[in-house]
């Protein structure tokens, strides 16, 4: 591994100002990802500033939200009552994205930055990774693409994005709160992810030494019903190929307000906006869920070891659409 030194933040205007001064440094938290990808020589900071004795922990809820500071565990934000009872998507996605020990490891704000699963931009002896060495090219394209995306990819990067819990926060317009060495700002989820287009490297908003302190969530309307499917290889420890995150209003038979997201396909968490403009007015049936997979998956720019996902993901979505109208009914 390479040397580094370790520091201890005291404050979050410390951590920020060290990691700020140091073009090379970085926070570590939970670490579950990071540290992993550091012994394999993808990540080489020279500096690690320790986050976890900061007080960015804990949830307090409001009528309408949950905030969520950035160092409560998965498996913390899991076993809130609210969260179980108002947007049970998120709980669900959350006990699918990892085991056990690492829910109790992994925070929240960490798990929205983890770095792509890419075989390719893990393995360093692969010379041509866009995100590990801008310029070099993308092995993924040429090489094997069934873990890889459909949605948002581009001539330079396919590598797919891995968060479950994103999926259900981006369908419920999440906002990303962040202080950095000129103040604070907030980012709405759907804003804070940044497709590869031509820099792969630069996968999302943050500017360096701006560091996550909460995650604000707004709670879905009484008698609204959600729900979190995730298709995978094998039951447990194991990513998406695809997910689908669906939160449904019905009335009277109609869907008054619908909100999906898609995962496993899309280079970011997938806002699936013309799958929602399909439902709503729409009556709740496979008719209409069948239209809304449709729409979801016209942008598709699949190769032939990702061609599958297109139909497994029209039928994952029509399948989780009709889970949560059978459960409205």
């Amino acid at each position: 591994m390479h040397p580094f030194e370790y520091d201890r933040a005291t404050d979050a205007d410390q951590a920020v100002a060290v990691v700020t001064a140091d073009p090379n440094a970085s926070f570590l938290a939970g670490g579950t990802t990071q540290l992993d990808l550091m012994k394999d020589g993808v990540l080489h900071p020279d500096r690690l500033v320790d986050i976890t004795r900061l007080p960015l922990g804990g949830i307090t809820h409001t009528a309408s939200s949950i905030r969520v500071g950035a160092l409560t565990t998965m498996e913390e934000l899991a076993a809130d009552p609210v969260v179980s009872e108002r947007v049970p998507f998120v709980r669900e996605a959350l006990l699918l994205g990892a085991s056990t020990q690492l829910r109790n490891m992994a925070t929240i704000g960490g798990n929205l930055l983890q770095r792509a699963r890419c075989r390719y931009f893990r393995d360093p002896a692969v010379a041509a990774c866009n995100k590990r060495s801008p310029g070099s090219g993308c092995a993924a394209i040429a090489g094997i693409q069934r873990m890889h995306a459909i949605l948002g990819t581009s001539d330079h990067c396919i590598a797919l994005h891995a968060s479950d819990v994103a999926v259900p926060l981006t369908a419920l317009d999440a906002i990303v709160h962040v202080q950095g060495a000129d103040g604070s700002r907030s980012v709405p989820l759907t804003r804070f992810y940044l497709p590869p287009g031509d820099t792969p490297h630069i996968e999302n908003v943050l500017r360096h030494g701006e560091l996550i302190t909460a995650v604000e969530v707004p709670l879905l309307p009484e008698g609204a019903r959600s729900h979190y499917l995730k298709v995978r290889d094998r039951v447990s420890y194991e990513f998406a190929l695809v997910s689908a995150g669906v939160a449904l209003v019905i009335e009277d038979g109609v869907v008054r307000e619908a909100r999906v997201a898609l995962g496993g396909v899309g280079t970011i968490p997938w806002r699936a906006r013309d799958a929602e403009d399909t439902l709503r007015g729409a009556r709740a049936g496979t008719d209409s869920f069948r239209g809304a997979a449709e729409a979801a998956l016209a942008g598709a720019r699949p190769l032939p070891g990702t061609a599958f996902k297109v139909e497994l993901a029209k039928r994952t979505l029509v399948r989780t659409l009709e889970t949560v109208a059978g459960a409205l009914s």
